[in-house]
């Protein structure tokens, strides 16, 4: 089953979701496309449906004037921030095609970054209980946030490669208190090339969601 890769570069939460939502009711419609989107974003905190009140640290007037947007947005998941350098991943799938089964499919994307954690010598693991991808079971290396609508999904992960770390202490970030946040730069210890991140994770995904690939396992 060939996916459809869209890359959109930098750009505004925003737009990115309305771009989503719209691309979202096509696939409802005629069930015959299942996009896997790559982008950035400048820095933004996203507040999902699963947020409690205090997991922003700072007034919203304050993080707007540091040129941080604060959006809430109808993904699962707590509060969570992009910014440059994280890759982001944006699934517009049609589950029926797959499997219908949304645990199933988060599953799927942790492996898949699981694997390519693995490329560049790093073992990324699961928490029981936590949706996402650690370091040692202690430090967060990528999220998940989804949202599905008769079987066709919308959002899905952010994976901090080489972005600044430090705008997390704007949060709690998912939700989750006394857990760092770390990034494939700083695990490595030296700068790593973004798009080269970029391809592999291309990659992993296709081959994971490609016709023919045995996806029970």
């Amino acid at each position: 089953m060939k996916i459809e890769i869209q890359d959109w570069g930098l750009i505004d939460y925003l737009e990115a979701w309305n771009r989503q939502k719209e691309i979202v009711k096509e696939v409802q419609t005629h069930r015959n496309r299942n996009i896997f989107i790559v982008c950035q974003h400048p820095s933004v905190i996203t507040i999902g449906r699963a947020s409690k009140p205090g997991h922003i640290l700072l007034p919203t007037k304050f993080l707007e004037q540091k040129g941080v947007k604060v959006v809430e947005t109808d993904r699962g998941g707590d509060v969570t921030l992009h910014n440059p350098g994280q890759l982001v991943g944006y699934f517009v799938f049609n589950l029926n095609a797959f499997r219908p089964d949304l645990h199933w499919f988060l599953r799927e994307i942790e492996n898949a970054i699981i694997s390519l954690l693995d490329t560049f010598k790093l073992k990324g693991d699961r928490v029981d209980g936590m949706t996402g991808v650690w370091i040692e079971g202690q430090r967060k290396i990528c999220s998940i946030g989804l949202r599905c609508s008769r079987w066709v999904t919308s959002h899905g992960f952010a994976l901090n490669v080489c972005n600044d770390l430090s705008e997390f202490s704007y949060i709690v970030p998912c939700g989750i208190e006394n857990k760092e946040v770390t990034s494939i730069t700083k695990e490595l210890g030296t700068e790593i090339d973004f798009d080269i991140v970029k391809q592999v994770c291309i990659e992993v995904f296709e081959n994971r969601f490609a016709k023919g690939n045995n996806l029970e396992n």
